[in-house]
Protein backbone atom coordinates (compact mmCIF):
# COMPACT_ATOMS: atom_id res chain seq x y z
CA UNK A 1 0.00 0.00 0.00
CA UNK A 2 2.60 2.58 0.92
CA UNK A 3 4.53 1.52 -2.77
CA UNK A 4 1.16 2.49 -4.21
CA UNK A 5 1.17 5.97 -2.11
CA UNK A 6 4.66 6.75 -3.01
CA UNK A 7 3.50 6.02 -7.16
CA UNK A 8 0.34 7.96 -6.68
CA UNK A 9 2.58 11.46 -4.37
CA UNK A 10 5.17 11.24 -7.55
CA UNK A 11 2.60 11.79 -10.13
CA UNK A 12 0.93 13.96 -8.24
CA UNK A 13 3.95 16.05 -7.56
CA UNK A 14 4.76 16.02 -11.08
CA UNK A 15 2.06 17.10 -12.76
CA UNK A 16 1.83 20.05 -10.23
CA UNK A 17 5.28 20.69 -11.84
CA UNK A 18 3.54 20.70 -15.15
CA UNK A 19 0.39 22.82 -14.12
CA UNK A 20 2.62 25.57 -12.20
CA UNK A 21 4.38 26.19 -16.04
CA UNK A 22 1.43 26.20 -18.04
CA UNK A 23 -0.79 28.18 -15.48
CA UNK A 24 2.19 30.86 -15.12
CA UNK A 25 2.20 29.44 -11.18
CA UNK A 26 -1.03 30.09 -10.05
CA UNK A 27 -1.91 26.30 -9.67
CA UNK A 28 1.10 24.75 -7.99
CA UNK A 29 1.54 21.18 -6.43
CA UNK A 30 0.56 22.49 -3.51
CA UNK A 31 -3.13 21.94 -4.71
CA UNK A 32 -2.31 19.02 -6.44
CA UNK A 33 -1.31 17.52 -3.23
CA UNK A 34 -4.52 18.84 -1.50
CA UNK A 35 -6.98 17.73 -3.97
CA UNK A 36 -5.51 14.32 -3.88
CA UNK A 37 -5.91 14.28 -0.59
CA UNK A 38 -9.12 15.66 -0.11
CA UNK A 39 -10.93 13.69 -2.79
CA UNK A 40 -9.12 10.63 -1.26
CA UNK A 41 -10.08 11.29 2.38
CA UNK A 42 -14.00 11.61 0.76
CA UNK A 43 -13.92 9.19 -1.36
CA UNK A 44 -12.67 6.60 1.04
CA UNK A 45 -15.42 6.74 3.70
CA UNK A 46 -18.22 7.65 1.38
CA UNK A 47 -17.60 6.26 -1.72
CA UNK A 48 -19.34 2.79 -3.24
CA UNK A 49 -16.00 1.30 -3.92
CA UNK A 50 -13.59 2.27 -1.75
CA UNK A 51 -10.94 0.17 -3.62
CA UNK A 52 -10.96 2.89 -6.42
CA UNK A 53 -8.00 5.38 -6.14
CA UNK A 54 -8.85 8.80 -6.77
CA UNK A 55 -6.06 11.98 -7.35
CA UNK A 56 -5.24 14.57 -10.00
CA UNK A 57 -4.76 13.13 -13.40
CA UNK A 58 -3.04 14.28 -16.71
CA UNK A 59 -6.68 15.14 -18.29
CA UNK A 60 -7.36 17.50 -15.56
CA UNK A 61 -3.68 19.20 -15.83
CA UNK A 62 -4.80 19.54 -19.68
CA UNK A 63 -8.09 20.74 -18.84
CA UNK A 64 -7.13 23.44 -16.51
CA UNK A 65 -4.22 24.63 -19.12
CA UNK A 66 -6.97 25.40 -21.65
CA UNK A 67 -9.35 26.62 -19.13
CA UNK A 68 -6.54 29.01 -18.27
CA UNK A 69 -5.16 30.32 -21.23
CA UNK A 70 -9.20 31.12 -22.20
CA UNK A 71 -9.89 32.32 -19.30
CA UNK A 72 -6.44 34.27 -17.93
CA UNK A 73 -7.40 37.79 -19.70
CA UNK A 74 -11.12 37.59 -18.22
CA UNK A 75 -10.77 37.67 -14.46
CA UNK A 76 -14.97 36.81 -15.12
CA UNK A 77 -14.43 33.43 -16.31
CA UNK A 78 -12.25 30.96 -14.59
CA UNK A 79 -11.66 26.99 -13.30
CA UNK A 80 -14.71 27.97 -10.32
CA UNK A 81 -17.79 28.20 -12.50
CA UNK A 82 -16.88 24.92 -14.77
CA UNK A 83 -16.47 23.12 -11.99
CA UNK A 84 -19.88 23.55 -10.70
CA UNK A 85 -21.62 23.17 -14.28
CA UNK A 86 -19.73 19.60 -13.96
CA UNK A 87 -21.04 18.79 -10.87
CA UNK A 88 -23.83 19.47 -11.52
CA UNK A 89 -23.82 17.13 -15.41
CA UNK A 90 -22.49 14.50 -13.07
CA UNK A 91 -25.53 14.36 -10.68
CA UNK A 92 -27.58 14.40 -13.72
CA UNK A 93 -25.50 11.51 -15.09
CA UNK A 94 -25.59 9.69 -11.93
CA UNK A 95 -29.45 9.90 -11.46
CA UNK A 96 -30.19 8.77 -15.04
CA UNK A 97 -28.24 5.27 -14.37
CA UNK A 98 -25.55 6.73 -17.50
CA UNK A 99 -22.77 4.62 -16.26
CA UNK A 100 -24.95 1.87 -18.04
CA UNK A 101 -23.39 3.17 -21.58
CA UNK A 102 -20.02 2.55 -19.65
CA UNK A 103 -20.25 -0.89 -21.54
CA UNK A 104 -19.83 0.50 -25.10
CA UNK A 105 -16.60 2.59 -24.15
CA UNK A 106 -14.33 -0.98 -25.64
CA UNK A 107 -10.84 -1.95 -25.81
CA UNK A 108 -10.38 0.18 -29.22
CA UNK A 109 -11.49 3.42 -27.36
CA UNK A 110 -9.39 2.80 -24.12
CA UNK A 111 -6.09 2.45 -26.12
CA UNK A 112 -6.47 5.12 -27.87
CA UNK A 113 -7.07 7.52 -24.93
CA UNK A 114 -4.20 5.70 -23.30
CA UNK A 115 -2.02 5.85 -26.55
CA UNK A 116 -2.74 9.86 -26.18
CA UNK A 117 -2.13 10.29 -22.38
CA UNK A 118 0.93 8.76 -23.59
CA UNK A 119 1.84 10.88 -26.27
CA UNK A 120 1.09 13.99 -24.27
CA UNK A 121 3.72 12.80 -21.21
CA UNK A 122 6.41 12.38 -23.68
CA UNK A 123 5.40 15.65 -24.91
CA UNK A 124 5.72 17.12 -21.46
CA UNK A 125 8.69 15.50 -21.21
CA UNK A 126 10.53 16.93 -24.64
CA UNK A 127 9.17 20.56 -23.66
CA UNK A 128 10.73 20.04 -20.04
CA UNK A 129 14.11 19.30 -21.30
CA UNK A 130 14.14 21.54 -23.70
CA UNK A 131 13.28 24.42 -21.56
CA UNK A 132 16.00 23.71 -19.02
CA UNK A 133 18.00 25.28 -21.44
CA UNK A 134 16.05 28.38 -21.72
CA UNK A 135 15.26 30.99 -19.23
CA UNK A 136 11.91 31.03 -17.21
CA UNK A 137 9.42 33.75 -17.67
CA UNK A 138 8.99 36.26 -14.39
CA UNK A 139 12.72 36.47 -13.64
CA UNK A 140 15.81 38.82 -13.94
CA UNK A 141 17.36 37.86 -17.33
CA UNK A 142 20.41 39.62 -15.84
CA UNK A 143 20.95 36.86 -12.85
CA UNK A 144 24.20 35.31 -13.49
CA UNK A 145 22.58 31.59 -13.38
CA UNK A 146 20.47 32.97 -16.81
CA UNK A 147 23.59 33.79 -18.50
CA UNK A 148 24.72 31.50 -21.36
CA UNK A 149 27.07 29.14 -19.85
CA UNK A 150 25.31 28.47 -16.58
CA UNK A 151 21.85 28.15 -18.73
CA UNK A 152 23.83 25.63 -21.01
CA UNK A 153 25.25 23.79 -17.50
CA UNK A 154 21.70 23.84 -15.97
CA UNK A 155 20.05 22.03 -19.18
CA UNK A 156 23.32 19.36 -19.76
CA UNK A 157 22.63 18.34 -16.15
CA UNK A 158 18.55 18.24 -16.62
CA UNK A 159 19.63 15.91 -19.91
CA UNK A 160 21.71 13.65 -17.20
CA UNK A 161 19.61 13.60 -14.71
CA UNK A 162 15.99 13.32 -16.74
CA UNK A 163 17.72 10.00 -19.03
CA UNK A 164 19.01 8.85 -15.61
CA UNK A 165 16.16 8.90 -13.83
CA UNK A 166 13.89 6.87 -16.95
CA UNK A 167 16.74 4.48 -16.96
CA UNK A 168 17.06 3.57 -13.38
CA UNK A 169 13.04 3.37 -13.15
CA UNK A 170 12.77 1.64 -16.13
CA UNK A 171 15.47 -1.18 -14.24
CA UNK A 172 14.10 -1.18 -11.04
CA UNK A 173 10.79 -1.57 -11.88
CA UNK A 174 11.85 -5.28 -13.04
CA UNK A 175 14.14 -6.40 -9.88
CA UNK A 176 12.04 -9.20 -9.21
CA UNK A 177 13.06 -10.73 -12.23
CA UNK A 178 16.86 -10.10 -11.15
CA UNK A 179 19.69 -12.90 -10.60
CA UNK A 180 21.54 -10.54 -8.09
CA UNK A 181 20.35 -9.65 -4.41
CA UNK A 182 18.31 -11.47 -1.93
CA UNK A 183 14.86 -11.64 -2.43
CA UNK A 184 13.53 -9.28 -0.02
CA UNK A 185 16.30 -6.71 -1.86
CA UNK A 186 15.02 -7.12 -5.27
CA UNK A 187 10.85 -7.21 -3.51
CA UNK A 188 12.05 -3.56 -2.15
CA UNK A 189 13.40 -2.07 -5.25
CA UNK A 190 10.49 -2.88 -6.95
CA UNK A 191 7.82 -1.88 -5.01
CA UNK A 192 9.47 1.37 -4.00
CA UNK A 193 12.32 1.61 -7.01
CA UNK A 194 9.88 5.12 -8.26
CA UNK A 195 10.32 6.85 -5.11
CA UNK A 196 13.70 5.39 -4.09
CA UNK A 197 15.35 6.47 -8.08
CA UNK A 198 13.98 10.32 -7.14
CA UNK A 199 15.49 10.67 -4.00
CA UNK A 200 18.50 8.98 -5.45
CA UNK A 201 18.85 11.58 -8.52
CA UNK A 202 17.79 14.37 -6.50
CA UNK A 203 20.86 13.82 -3.70
CA UNK A 204 23.38 13.51 -6.85
CA UNK A 205 21.97 17.39 -8.06
CA UNK A 206 23.61 17.93 -4.61
CA UNK A 207 26.94 16.31 -5.66
CA UNK A 208 28.19 19.31 -8.03
CA UNK A 209 31.26 21.06 -7.51
CA UNK A 210 31.19 24.26 -4.65
CA UNK A 211 31.22 26.93 -7.46
CA UNK A 212 28.03 25.71 -9.77
CA UNK A 213 25.37 28.42 -8.41
CA UNK A 214 22.41 27.78 -5.90
CA UNK A 215 19.84 28.07 -8.82
CA UNK A 216 21.79 25.25 -11.15
CA UNK A 217 20.10 22.49 -11.62
CA UNK A 218 16.59 24.16 -11.51
CA UNK A 219 14.44 22.54 -8.80
CA UNK A 220 10.46 22.74 -8.37
CA UNK A 221 8.85 25.94 -7.21
CA UNK A 222 6.20 25.94 -5.42
CA UNK A 223 4.46 28.06 -2.36
CA UNK A 224 4.65 26.78 0.97
CA UNK A 225 1.53 26.02 2.09
CA UNK A 226 0.95 28.45 4.64
CA UNK A 227 2.04 31.30 2.39
CA UNK A 228 -0.59 34.19 1.15
CA UNK A 229 -0.62 32.46 -2.26
CA UNK A 230 -1.61 29.03 -1.07
CA UNK A 231 -4.49 30.20 1.32
CA UNK A 232 -6.29 32.51 -1.29
CA UNK A 233 -8.19 29.66 -2.45
CA UNK A 234 -9.91 29.25 0.72
CA UNK A 235 -11.84 31.87 0.43
CA UNK A 236 -12.31 32.74 -3.73
CA UNK A 237 -16.26 31.14 -3.77
CA UNK A 238 -17.41 34.94 -2.34
CA UNK A 239 -16.27 35.92 -5.93
CA UNK A 240 -19.31 34.14 -7.40
CA UNK A 241 -22.20 36.23 -6.39
CA UNK A 242 -20.15 39.16 -8.85
CA UNK A 243 -19.73 36.97 -11.82
CA UNK A 244 -21.66 38.25 -15.03
CA UNK A 245 -24.81 36.16 -15.54
CA UNK A 246 -23.37 36.03 -19.74
CA UNK A 247 -20.51 34.34 -18.18
CA UNK A 248 -22.16 32.02 -16.28
CA UNK A 249 -23.61 30.27 -18.76
CA UNK A 250 -20.40 30.79 -21.08
CA UNK A 251 -19.16 27.72 -18.62
CA UNK A 252 -21.37 25.31 -19.88
CA UNK A 253 -19.55 24.20 -23.09
CA UNK A 254 -16.45 23.39 -21.14
CA UNK A 255 -17.92 22.16 -18.58
CA UNK A 256 -19.76 19.98 -20.74
CA UNK A 257 -16.04 18.72 -21.69
CA UNK A 258 -14.89 18.32 -18.49
CA UNK A 259 -17.97 16.61 -17.12
CA UNK A 260 -17.66 13.88 -20.00
CA UNK A 261 -14.06 13.19 -19.55
CA UNK A 262 -14.37 12.71 -15.55
CA UNK A 263 -16.86 10.47 -16.48
CA UNK A 264 -15.32 8.26 -18.58
CA UNK A 265 -12.16 8.45 -16.81
CA UNK A 266 -13.48 7.72 -13.66
CA UNK A 267 -15.63 4.81 -14.85
CA UNK A 268 -13.02 3.35 -16.79
CA UNK A 269 -10.55 3.89 -13.99
CA UNK A 270 -13.48 2.18 -11.12
CA UNK A 271 -14.50 -0.88 -14.42
CA UNK A 272 -10.80 -2.21 -13.82
CA UNK A 273 -10.49 -1.84 -9.92
CA UNK A 274 -13.14 -4.43 -9.95
CA UNK A 275 -12.43 -7.02 -13.08
CA UNK A 276 -14.50 -10.15 -12.17
CA UNK A 277 -11.26 -12.08 -12.26
CA UNK A 278 -11.02 -10.50 -8.77
CA UNK A 279 -14.09 -12.16 -7.32
CA UNK A 280 -15.48 -9.18 -5.11
CA UNK A 281 -17.88 -10.00 -2.58
CA UNK A 282 -19.30 -6.35 -2.60
CA UNK A 283 -21.62 -5.31 -5.62
CA UNK A 284 -20.41 -2.53 -7.68
CA UNK A 285 -21.36 0.80 -7.86
CA UNK A 286 -20.86 2.98 -10.48
CA UNK A 287 -24.10 5.37 -10.82
CA UNK A 288 -23.15 6.32 -7.06
CA UNK A 289 -19.44 6.65 -6.91
CA UNK A 290 -20.26 9.53 -9.90
CA UNK A 291 -22.64 11.05 -7.70
CA UNK A 292 -19.24 11.39 -5.19
CA UNK A 293 -17.80 12.42 -8.07
CA UNK A 294 -19.31 15.23 -8.52
CA UNK A 295 -19.35 16.55 -4.85
CA UNK A 296 -15.79 16.17 -5.01
CA UNK A 297 -16.05 18.38 -8.26
CA UNK A 298 -18.10 20.55 -6.37
CA UNK A 299 -16.03 20.81 -3.56
CA UNK A 300 -12.68 21.28 -5.63
CA UNK A 301 -13.83 23.90 -7.75
CA UNK A 302 -15.45 26.33 -4.30
CA UNK A 303 -11.80 25.95 -3.07
CA UNK A 304 -10.62 26.66 -6.55
CA UNK A 305 -7.94 23.63 -6.49
CA UNK A 306 -8.16 21.00 -9.47
CA UNK A 307 -10.78 18.41 -8.56
CA UNK A 308 -9.55 14.56 -8.84
CA UNK A 309 -10.87 11.17 -10.19
CA UNK A 310 -10.56 7.93 -10.61
CA UNK A 311 -6.16 7.67 -11.59
CA UNK A 312 -4.48 4.72 -13.44
CA UNK A 313 -2.70 2.43 -13.17
CA UNK A 314 -3.00 2.74 -9.58
CA UNK A 315 -6.90 1.65 -9.10
CA UNK A 316 -6.35 -1.69 -10.32
CA UNK A 317 -3.04 -2.36 -8.64
CA UNK A 318 -4.62 -0.86 -5.40
CA UNK A 319 -7.27 -4.23 -5.66
CA UNK A 320 -4.31 -6.56 -7.04
CA UNK A 321 -1.48 -5.65 -4.35
CA UNK A 322 -4.80 -6.66 -1.40
CA UNK A 323 -5.61 -9.72 -3.81
CA UNK A 324 -4.93 -13.44 -1.67
CA UNK A 325 -4.53 -16.01 -4.79
CA UNK A 326 -4.69 -19.83 -4.76
CA UNK A 327 -2.18 -22.16 -7.33
CA UNK A 328 -3.95 -24.36 -9.60
CA UNK A 329 -3.29 -28.58 -9.18
CA UNK A 330 -1.36 -29.48 -12.34
CA UNK A 331 -4.72 -31.97 -13.02
CA UNK A 332 -7.40 -29.02 -12.84
CA UNK A 333 -6.61 -28.45 -16.83
CA UNK A 334 -6.62 -32.27 -17.51
CA UNK A 335 -9.99 -32.78 -15.60
CA UNK A 336 -11.62 -29.87 -17.50
CA UNK A 337 -10.50 -31.12 -20.79
CA UNK A 338 -11.53 -34.93 -19.93
CA UNK A 339 -14.95 -33.06 -18.45
CA UNK A 340 -15.14 -31.22 -22.14
CA UNK A 341 -14.55 -34.48 -24.03
CA UNK A 342 -17.49 -36.16 -22.28
CA UNK A 343 -19.54 -33.31 -22.95
CA UNK A 344 -18.91 -33.55 -26.63
CA UNK A 345 -19.52 -36.85 -27.21
CA UNK A 346 -22.52 -36.41 -25.53
CA UNK A 347 -24.30 -34.98 -28.51
CA UNK A 348 -23.91 -31.53 -28.50
CA UNK A 349 -24.91 -29.67 -31.70
CA UNK A 350 -22.42 -27.22 -32.20
CA UNK A 351 -19.50 -29.30 -31.16
CA UNK A 352 -16.93 -27.04 -33.33
CA UNK A 353 -18.40 -23.90 -31.45
CA UNK A 354 -17.47 -25.40 -28.09
CA UNK A 355 -14.31 -26.61 -28.92
CA UNK A 356 -13.38 -23.31 -29.70
CA UNK A 357 -14.68 -21.39 -27.08
CA UNK A 358 -12.92 -23.30 -24.35
CA UNK A 359 -9.48 -24.92 -24.19
CA UNK A 360 -8.04 -25.51 -21.12
CA UNK A 361 -4.65 -24.39 -22.14
CA UNK A 362 -6.01 -21.22 -23.18
CA UNK A 363 -8.48 -20.23 -19.95
CA UNK A 364 -7.18 -22.37 -17.09
CA UNK A 365 -4.69 -19.28 -15.59
CA UNK A 366 -2.27 -21.21 -12.96
CA UNK A 367 -2.96 -18.35 -10.29
CA UNK A 368 -6.35 -17.27 -9.27
CA UNK A 369 -7.24 -14.81 -7.30
CA UNK A 370 -9.76 -16.48 -4.57
CA UNK A 371 -10.98 -13.46 -2.69
CA UNK A 372 -9.77 -9.46 -1.52
CA UNK A 373 -8.72 -8.02 1.56
CA UNK A 374 -12.00 -5.51 0.69
CA UNK A 375 -11.86 -2.62 2.96
CA UNK A 376 -11.34 1.38 3.09
CA UNK A 377 -8.75 1.55 5.29
CA UNK A 378 -5.85 1.26 3.23
CA UNK A 379 -7.46 4.08 1.08
CA UNK A 380 -7.73 6.36 3.80
CA UNK A 381 -4.28 5.65 4.77
CA UNK A 382 -2.59 6.54 1.49
CA UNK A 383 -4.71 10.01 1.09
CA UNK A 384 -3.94 10.72 4.78
CA UNK A 385 -0.24 10.28 4.26
CA UNK A 386 -0.61 12.32 0.86
CA UNK A 387 -2.11 15.08 2.47
CA UNK A 388 0.93 15.05 5.01
CA UNK A 389 3.22 15.14 2.29
CA UNK A 390 1.62 18.89 1.61
CA UNK A 391 2.94 19.91 4.75
CA UNK A 392 6.65 18.53 3.47
CA UNK A 393 7.17 21.08 0.70
CA UNK A 394 10.04 22.34 1.87
CA UNK A 395 11.51 18.91 1.17
CA UNK A 396 9.43 18.08 -2.01
CA UNK A 397 11.31 21.98 -3.20
CA UNK A 398 14.62 20.35 -3.28
CA UNK A 399 13.45 17.95 -6.36
CA UNK A 400 15.01 19.35 -9.89
CA UNK A 401 12.55 19.93 -12.24
CA UNK A 402 14.88 17.70 -14.54
CA UNK A 403 13.85 14.71 -12.66
CA UNK A 404 10.42 15.22 -13.12
CA UNK A 405 10.53 15.74 -16.84
CA UNK A 406 12.32 12.04 -16.49
CA UNK A 407 9.59 11.09 -14.80
CA UNK A 408 7.14 12.06 -17.32
CA UNK A 409 8.82 9.82 -19.47
CA UNK A 410 9.13 6.99 -17.17
CA UNK A 411 5.45 6.90 -17.00
CA UNK A 412 4.80 7.44 -21.09
CA UNK A 413 6.67 4.60 -21.68
CA UNK A 414 6.09 2.04 -18.81
CA UNK A 415 2.45 2.61 -19.93
CA UNK A 416 3.21 0.67 -23.45
CA UNK A 417 3.61 -2.68 -22.30
CA UNK A 418 0.35 -4.44 -22.30
CA UNK A 419 -1.38 -1.85 -24.84
CA UNK A 420 -2.37 -3.79 -27.59
CA UNK A 421 -2.45 -0.92 -29.83
CA UNK A 422 0.97 -0.49 -28.96
CA UNK A 423 1.80 -3.97 -29.79
CA UNK A 424 -0.09 -3.75 -33.33
CA UNK A 425 2.06 -0.68 -33.82
CA UNK A 426 5.14 -2.29 -33.82
CA UNK A 427 3.57 -5.30 -35.63
CA UNK A 428 3.44 -3.06 -38.45
CA UNK A 429 7.30 -2.74 -38.61
CA UNK A 430 8.38 -6.00 -38.45
CA UNK A 431 8.92 -8.33 -42.17
CA UNK A 432 6.80 -10.81 -42.24
CA UNK A 433 9.73 -13.57 -42.43
CA UNK A 434 10.50 -12.22 -38.89
CA UNK A 435 6.87 -12.60 -37.38
CA UNK A 436 7.61 -16.42 -36.34
CA UNK A 437 10.17 -14.34 -33.52
CA UNK A 438 7.08 -12.79 -32.04
CA UNK A 439 4.96 -15.96 -31.84
CA UNK A 440 7.80 -17.87 -30.21
CA UNK A 441 7.19 -15.35 -27.15
CA UNK A 442 4.32 -14.24 -25.51
CA UNK A 443 1.61 -12.57 -28.02
CA UNK A 444 -1.61 -11.33 -27.82
CA UNK A 445 -4.79 -13.59 -29.45
CA UNK A 446 -5.53 -11.95 -32.64
CA UNK A 447 -1.45 -12.40 -33.28
CA UNK A 448 -2.85 -16.24 -34.49
CA UNK A 449 -6.81 -15.43 -35.25
CA UNK A 450 -6.76 -12.42 -37.54
CA UNK A 451 -4.83 -12.07 -40.45
CA UNK A 452 -2.23 -10.22 -41.45
CA UNK A 453 -3.63 -7.31 -43.43
CA UNK A 454 -6.92 -6.77 -41.44
CA UNK A 455 -4.53 -6.06 -38.19
CA UNK A 456 -2.61 -3.84 -40.36
CA UNK A 457 -5.53 -2.03 -41.88
CA UNK A 458 -7.27 -1.53 -38.09
CA UNK A 459 -3.58 -0.36 -36.71
CA UNK A 460 -3.75 2.12 -39.57
CA UNK A 461 -6.93 3.72 -38.96
CA UNK A 462 -6.35 3.96 -35.14
CA UNK A 463 -3.08 5.41 -35.57
CA UNK A 464 -4.67 8.06 -37.53
CA UNK A 465 -7.78 8.52 -35.21
CA UNK A 466 -4.85 8.79 -32.88
CA UNK A 467 -3.21 11.92 -35.01
CA UNK A 468 -6.22 13.71 -35.13
CA UNK A 469 -7.37 13.20 -31.29
CA UNK A 470 -3.67 14.66 -30.66
CA UNK A 471 -4.05 17.49 -33.25
CA UNK A 472 -7.01 18.77 -31.67
CA UNK A 473 -5.16 19.11 -28.34
CA UNK A 474 -2.61 22.08 -30.56
CA UNK A 475 -5.60 23.71 -31.24
CA UNK A 476 -5.17 27.04 -28.91
CA UNK A 477 -9.16 27.65 -27.97
CA UNK A 478 -10.82 24.59 -29.13
CA UNK A 479 -8.52 22.46 -27.89
CA UNK A 480 -10.73 21.73 -24.91
CA UNK A 481 -12.96 19.72 -27.45
CA UNK A 482 -9.99 16.90 -27.30
CA UNK A 483 -12.66 14.67 -25.41
CA UNK A 484 -15.25 14.60 -28.10
CA UNK A 485 -13.54 12.20 -30.48
CA UNK A 486 -13.09 9.40 -28.02
CA UNK A 487 -17.24 9.36 -27.61
CA UNK A 488 -17.72 10.01 -31.15
CA UNK A 489 -15.93 6.71 -30.98
CA UNK A 490 -18.73 4.68 -29.40
CA UNK A 491 -20.91 5.41 -32.62
CA UNK A 492 -18.13 5.03 -35.42
CA UNK A 493 -17.15 1.41 -33.25
CA UNK A 494 -20.97 0.25 -33.06
CA UNK A 495 -22.05 1.03 -36.89
CA UNK A 496 -19.23 1.75 -38.60
CA UNK A 497 -16.01 -0.94 -37.92
CA UNK A 498 -18.61 -3.67 -38.41
CA UNK A 499 -19.05 -2.48 -41.96
CA UNK A 500 -15.46 -2.48 -42.96
CA UNK A 501 -14.08 -5.51 -40.74
CA UNK A 502 -15.65 -9.30 -39.78
CA UNK A 503 -17.41 -9.66 -36.67
CA UNK A 504 -15.04 -12.21 -35.71
CA UNK A 505 -12.10 -10.24 -36.28
CA UNK A 506 -13.21 -7.45 -34.38
CA UNK A 507 -14.60 -9.54 -31.52
CA UNK A 508 -10.29 -10.51 -31.59
CA UNK A 509 -9.68 -7.05 -31.93
CA UNK A 510 -11.60 -5.20 -29.71
CA UNK A 511 -11.79 -7.90 -27.18
CA UNK A 512 -13.08 -6.75 -23.60
CA UNK A 513 -10.55 -9.06 -21.98
CA UNK A 514 -6.58 -8.95 -22.90
CA UNK A 515 -5.72 -12.52 -23.66
CA UNK A 516 -2.24 -13.98 -24.32
CA UNK A 517 -0.96 -16.81 -25.60
CA UNK A 518 2.12 -18.62 -25.12
CA UNK A 519 5.09 -19.34 -27.38
CA UNK A 520 5.66 -22.01 -29.27
CA UNK A 521 9.25 -22.81 -31.48
CA UNK A 522 8.10 -22.79 -34.91
CA UNK A 523 10.00 -23.99 -37.95
CA UNK A 524 11.19 -21.18 -40.22
CA UNK A 525 13.67 -22.94 -42.04
CA UNK A 526 11.64 -23.99 -44.76
CA UNK A 527 9.02 -20.75 -45.07
CA UNK A 528 11.99 -18.37 -45.40
CA UNK A 529 13.83 -20.59 -47.99
CA UNK A 530 10.38 -20.84 -49.85
CA UNK A 531 9.93 -16.80 -49.42
CA UNK A 532 13.46 -15.06 -49.59
CA UNK A 533 15.56 -17.33 -51.31
CA UNK A 534 18.70 -16.15 -52.38
CA UNK A 535 19.71 -13.32 -49.77
CA UNK A 536 17.83 -14.73 -46.51
CA UNK A 537 20.19 -17.86 -46.52
CA UNK A 538 23.41 -16.07 -46.23
CA UNK A 539 21.33 -13.49 -43.25
CA UNK A 540 20.00 -16.91 -41.41
CA UNK A 541 23.35 -18.29 -41.36
CA UNK A 542 25.31 -15.28 -40.31
CA UNK A 543 22.15 -14.88 -37.50
CA UNK A 544 23.43 -18.48 -36.47
CA UNK A 545 26.99 -18.29 -36.04
CA UNK A 546 26.12 -15.17 -33.59
CA UNK A 547 24.11 -17.20 -31.36
CA UNK A 548 26.72 -20.05 -31.49
CA UNK A 549 29.58 -17.94 -30.81
CA UNK A 550 30.85 -16.23 -28.00
CA UNK A 551 31.83 -12.35 -28.40
CA UNK A 552 35.79 -14.00 -27.81
CA UNK A 553 34.93 -16.03 -31.38
CA UNK A 554 35.25 -19.66 -29.28
CA UNK A 555 32.11 -21.64 -30.95
CA UNK A 556 29.81 -22.64 -28.19
CA UNK A 557 28.54 -26.32 -27.24
CA UNK A 558 25.64 -26.62 -26.33
CA UNK A 559 24.37 -29.93 -24.74
CA UNK A 560 21.24 -31.11 -22.51
CA UNK A 561 21.64 -30.92 -19.18
CA UNK A 562 21.63 -34.03 -16.99
CA UNK A 563 18.69 -32.67 -14.80
CA UNK A 564 16.72 -32.07 -18.28
CA UNK A 565 17.58 -35.37 -19.36
CA UNK A 566 16.20 -37.12 -16.16
CA UNK A 567 13.46 -34.79 -16.32
CA UNK A 568 12.55 -36.10 -19.89
CA UNK A 569 13.17 -39.65 -18.88
CA UNK A 570 11.21 -39.48 -15.98
CA UNK A 571 8.08 -37.82 -18.54
CA UNK A 572 8.44 -40.50 -20.82
CA UNK A 573 8.07 -43.69 -18.17
CA UNK A 574 4.86 -41.61 -16.56
CA UNK A 575 3.15 -41.37 -20.01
Amino acid sequence: MIGLRDSTLASVIAFGAQLSREANDILTTVETLASTAICGIIHSILGGQPLLIVGVAEPTIIMYTYLYNFAKNQQALGERLVCIWTAIMLFLLAMFNASNVISRFTRVAGELFGMLITVLFLQQAIKGIIEEFKVPGGVDHSSPIYQFQWLYVNGLLGVIFSIGLLYTELRSGRARSWVYGQGWLRGFIADYGVPLMVIVWTAFSYALPKDVPSGVPRRLFSPLPWESSSLHHWTVAKDLFSVPPAYIFAAILPALMVAGLYFFDHSVASQLAQQKEFNLEKPSAYHYDILVLGFMVLLCGLIDIPPSNGVLPQSPMHTRSLAVLKGQTDSVDKELKSLKDAMLHEGFDKEEKLAEEFDPKKHIEAHLPVRVNEQRLSNLLQSLLVGACVGAMPVIKMIPTSVLWGYFAYMAIDSLPGNQFWERIRLIFIASSRRYKVLEGPHASFMESVHSKTITVFTIFQLVYLLICFGITWIPIAGILFPLPFFLMILIRQHVLPKFFEPNDLRELDAAEYEELEGVHHDHTLEDGASDSGSCGSHDDAEIFDELTTNRGELKHRTFSHREERHLQAHSNAV
